[in-house]
């Protein structure tokens, strides 16, 4: 009987084991009993918790894979945009110097020819000045007086007067101008007419003989300002070149 009894449990043992090793269900209510539950649902949570981690982790993986590929194929891109960028301010710095080069000849260019321009205006501005003088000599002259009459003189009162045409005996100012095209022109060089022939008067203590006003080239209308002036103030008016004067000896 003894025997048997053994035989029963080593019979039962072995059931027990191979149910243990293949009866998962079996294995976890051992567990349980043995007080293992709580901890084999804790690893089972974890398992699955673990699964799910990287199941997402994969897919997370593969949208990051997709998004550096897009990335790099964006980078890429603006690389080549750079280079081209970069081409293009090579070519535009070598269009810059070019210019460069190009504005600093025209700017000699300019120069020389404000240069010129000026030179050209004095020369014009002096040779009307010098006709004027002559045409006072000329008229002088026909009321039998004979003065020395000069241009560019620069009179000392109240600091320095430039007169255009200067004659000290008898006392004569005269005011040129190339052109007139409005009347404020004309005003403003009556005013300085009218302001040398007081400076005149001031530096040598006599009397105004004559004041001349010489214009070459003016608008009917300045012409017709010119003219009224003239007679209200006392002004001989030489209008263009209207007297040869190459004969006459000074």
């Amino acid at each position: 009987m003894r025997k048997n009894s053994k035989n029963h449990r080593e019979n039962l043992k072995k059931t027990l084991l191979e149910l243990l090793k293949k009866d998962e269900d079996f294995r976890y209510e051992v567990m349980g009993l043995l007080g293992y539950k709580e901890i084999i649902d804790e690893i089972r949570q974890l398992r699955r918790d673990f699964n799910e981690f990287v199941k997402l982790s994969e897919e997370r993986w593969k949208e990051n894979e997709k998004r550096w590929e897009e990335n790099n194929r964006k980078w890429e891109e603006n690389n080549r945009r750079w280079e081209e960028n970069n081409r293009r301010w090579e070519e535009n710095n070598r269009r810059w110097e070019e210019n460069s080069k190009r504005w600093e000849e025209n700017q000699r260019v300019i120069r020389w020819l404000m240069v010129a321009l000026q030179e050209l205006k004095y020369a014009v501005g002096v040779g009307f000045e010098f006709y004027t003088a002559f045409v006072i000599k000329y008229i002088l002259k026909q009321k039998g007086i004979d003065a020395d009459v000069r241009t560019h003189v620069n009179l000392p009162v109240d600091g320095y007067k430039e007169v255009d045409v200067f004659c000290d005996e008898p006392l004569i100012v005269a005011e040129t101008s190339l052109s007139l095209r409005s009347i404020e022109e004309a005003e403003k060089k009556i005013e300085k007419l009218e302001l040398a022939a007081k400076s005149a008067e001031k530096l040598t203590g006599k009397k105004i003989f004559m004041k001349f006003f010489s214009v070459e080239f003016a608008t009917k209308e300045v012409l017709e300002f010119l003219r009224k002036k003239a007679q209200e103030k006392n002004i001989e008016l030489i209008v263009g070149r209207e007297i040869d004067v190459s004969n006459l000896f000074i």
